[in-house]
């Protein structure tokens, strides 16, 4: 329970560093339109963490130890292209492992790579990643890796939606995947500190369960 708590508190803090830096932000009352053609009061850029060293640290010590607590025979670790690449690379150094990226299809040049770096074939490989949305671009990293002969233990990200079309995908594709923060924490903590009112708290959880169809107006 102890255990439990402190990863809530931890979920919690890290969102409110994300929105201290505008990594995340909110808006009820003006959407944003996704590349999906989705409207969601929310927008997430965790790229923005790269730019402030102390936070940048402190998400990679984070990743790594994440990492290293589920699965310690980890033998590589591999960012997603292009979020995950530099988080990722913080997150192998400081477990001292080799690391990789996938790339979201091959190079169509010179080898037509999509795994950048060493085979992973017959390797132990965790994955990171920066973002978890629907989870589609996250889960074909992981095919390519196991068609490249990897086996992939599982996956640790910074942030995600919960949405239910991702939790359903992960299970189908038998890929654990771990965050240290989410969309919970971060709505939960922008209701204590009165970022937005009660109204809009409600608004933010109507659209996490329905975003393909939620609609302000």
């Amino acid at each position: 329970m102890k255990q439990e708590t402190n990863s809530i508190l931890a979920a919690k803090e890290l969102a409110a560093s994300l929105m201290d830096i505008k990594a995340v932000l909110l808006r009820p009352t003006e959407p944003f339109t996704w590349a999906s053609g989705w409207h969601s009061p929310i927008y997430c850029d965790n790229r923005k963490i790269l730019s402030y060293p102390e936070l940048r640290s402190k998400v990679a010590a984070s990743l790594a130890a994440k990492a290293a607590e589920l699965y310690p025979e980890a033998e590589v670790v591999a960012g997603v292209a292009t979020g995950a690449i530099a988080v990722g690379v913080l997150a192998a150094d400081e477990l001292q492992k080799p690391f990789i990226y996938v790339r979201p299809k091959p190079k169509d040049h010179g080898t037509g790579s999509q795994i950048e770096g060493l085979s992973p074939a017959g390797k132990k490989v965790v994955v990171i990643e920066d973002l978890i949305s629907t989870g589609m671009s996250s889960l074909a990293a992981v095919k390519a890796l196991r068609e490249a002969g990897a086996e992939v233990l599982g996956m640790v990200a910074i942030f995600t939606y919960g949405f239910d079309l991702a939790a359903s995908q992960f299970a189908e594709a038998g890929v654990e995947l771990t965050t240290i923060s989410n969309y919970g924490a971060l709505v939960e903590h922008a209701a204590e500190t009165g970022y937005i009112s009660e109204e809009q708290f409600d608004v933010l959880q109507q659209w996490r369960k329905s975003p393909s169809t939620w609609d302000q107006e």
